[in-house]
């Protein structure tokens, strides 16, 4: 559990396209066993320490036939970002993918002073 000890708790939220593999005959598309894509998705403002970032699925295009295997995680989570990972294998096919994520956390205030 992330207890935030703060009067300041900031969300952010977005929207990204992954990846868009079917018009090009990307990997995601043609290709078979392990695959992955990652993008690094930036906040506009950052944050004071990591916050709890939360990512899902928004628009999956997937060939019907096949089985659809996906694993979708925020990884690297930083005051800046965060890694935004989509995995497959065996012989999934995945034309595109889009995500949405939200992140929780403790902002950084004028208030704020630093004693060194």
């Amino acid at each position: 559990m992330q207890i935030i000890n703060s009067a300041r708790v900031g969300i952010a939220q977005g929207s990204v396209d992954l990846f868009s593999d079917y018009e090009e005959g990307g990997d995601m598309w043609t290709g078979h066993g392990a695959r992955s894509r990652s993008q690094w998705v930036a906040f506009d403002q950052p944050f004071s320490t990591p916050p709890a970032v939360h990512v899902t699925l928004t628009l999956w295009d997937m060939d019907s036939a096949h089985n659809v295997r996906a694993d979708l995680t925020a990884e690297n989570v930083s005051v800046t970002g965060f890694d935004a990972v989509f995995r497959t294998w065996l012989d999934t096919r995945v034309a595109r993918v889009r995500i949405s994520w939200l992140a929780i956390g403790e902002v950084c205030s004028e208030d704020d002073w630093d004693v060194v």
